[in-house]
């Protein structure tokens, strides 16, 4: 570093010490006086020309010590404590609150006003920021909301306060240290976690789970018209004296791969929240829903390289897991690479698994990569690809032309909808399914994909 960006440097420190961490401004009180000053002057300079500046510098002499008495009397910036107690975790999109317990060392009354340094992407609902100190340790509510998830930090606490005869108020910024991580929205999962065995629930539907298939044997009950004659447990009927049946339940222990695309495509924004985020919070439900069922589940995050891998697990700290691996991931402005995606999964994964791709359509249609792959993957695995329906494209389709442009539009909008039918179709033809469906449907139409096979005994 030269002499001269030095002294630069330390002007420059000396600037944010003075005008941004330690700074006094006027009161309307202050504001107030040097008003009547200027009328007492006026008044003064009207009647009596002679007798204007003796006046003038009196007034302002006496508002001048008034001002540095009550300067010295402000508490310094090290005579205050600050704590601020925050979750270590919040839900996306959701209220939290924040409390702010001040604390100071020989200061007697001062009111004070507090801002704290919230990130660019946190709300402010509802607090109170201002308050009267006398000595003890006041505590300060408000309220936020997280409007995108990932971890944040909050590095300062801005203090402005006066006191004594009211005339400057100062401004100070305390640092503290603190961070909370916004998670997805995990209200699917604890519904799902939270819902009897035989009868998940989830955003107001039933999900479709067939009982009476698989080959794990369950338990033993009454026999029932309907029931498979081949499952008659003959000993237990002859002990009881009535038909007994043997109700098996699909295998558990099976492995269920999530793949997430985080290339450019899934940072569109659909509906208030880009593709990445929709898809995570289907995929964690999934992942939920899996590991009720007895099963295992990976997790594999891509886009040009893998970014995010997390190996088969089960059980709900697998699940805290995958939370964890995933809740600040990031879209990268990349074209993904699903040859960077699938080489990897079949690298590690050896045993039979359901392989559930959320990615988006149009990376579908243009990667000439993928049907190899699925393809490879399908001698070994069941593979499923999803991808969020657009509604503008949907939207563009249902409306009148009345001139040109509108023409065009409708016109492209309607080439896209046939070509995303068309690749559907075309997998449809190879054994693979492709579900293409609105963002509100993503979840249920995932989580029935897997029940359905599940109860097939397919997985």
């Amino acid at each position: 570093m030269t002499t001269s960006s030095k002294k630069r440097s330390a002007l420059f420190r000396f600037l944010d010490r003075r005008l941004i961490q330690d700074f006094i401004l006027p009161t309307n009180r202050f504001i107030l006086l040097a008003g009547v000053g200027a009328i007492v002057n006026i008044t003064a300079f009207v009647w009596d020309k002679d007798s204007v500046e003796p006046v003038f510098w009196s007034y302002n002499a006496l508002l001048i010590l008034l001002s540095g008495i009550d300067l010295l009397l402000l508490p310094k910036r090290s005579s205050w404590i600050v704590q601020r107690k925050l979750p270590e975790q919040m839900d996306v999109r959701s209220s939290a609150q924040i409390s702010i317990e001040l604390g100071a060392q020989g200061i007697a009354h001062v009111q004070v006003e507090v801002m704290d340094d919230l990130p660019p992407t946190f709300q402010l609902e509802s607090g109170q920021f201002s308050g009267a100190f006398r000595g003890t340790a006041p505590s300060i509510f408000y309220t936020v909301k997280a409007l995108e998830r990932g971890k944040y930090d909050f590095k300062f606490v801005y203090l402005r306060y006066w006191g004594g005869m009211g005339l400057w108020k100062k401004q100070v910024r305390i640092q503290h240290q603190a961070e909370i991580e916004v998670y997805p929205d995990l209200s699917q999962v604890r519904g799902v976690l939270g819902a009897v065995q035989d009868a998940l629930i989830l955003e107001g539907h039933r999900l479709f789970k067939k009982q009476r298939s698989g080959s794990e044997f369950s338990y033993i009950r009454d026999y029932v018209q309907g029931d498979d004659i081949r499952h008659i447990n003959w000993k237990a009927s002859a002990r009881t004296t009535k038909l007994m049946t043997n109700l098996f339940q699909p295998e558990k222990g099976k492995i269920v791969t999530l793949v997430l695309d985080c290339g450019r495509q899934m940072a569109i924004e659909l509906e208030g929240q880009v593709k990445l985020d929709r898809t995570l919070e289907a995929a964690l439900t999934l992942a939920a829903v899996a590991l009720k069922q007895g099963d295992q589940v990976s997790l594999v995050a891509y886009s040009n390289q893998v970014k995010v891998y997390v190996p088969p697990g089960k059980g709900l700290p697998h699940l805290q897991a995958l939370t964890r691996a995933v809740y600040d991931l990031r879209t990268d402005f990349v074209e993904s690479s699903t040859h960077v995606a699938f080489t990897h999964v079949l690298r590690f994964l050896k045993k039979r698994s359901l392989v559930v791709l959320f990615s988006d359509m149009e990376s579908y249609l243009y990667d000439q990569e993928m049907l190899p792959y699925v393809q490879r993957l399908r001698r070994s695995h069941h593979v499923l690809l999803l991808s969020l329906q657009d509604p503008l494209i949907h939207g563009w389709v249902r409306i009148r032309a009345e001139d040109s442009k509108q023409a065009y539009r409708q016109s492209m909008a309607h080439k896209f909808t046939t070509d995303r039918y068309a690749y559907v179709a075309k997998m449809a033809g190879n054994g693979i399914p492709v579900m293409d469906v609105p963002a509100d449907q993503l979840t249920l139409s995932a989580v029935n994909a897997y029940l359905d096979l599940k109860s097939r005994d397919h997985l």
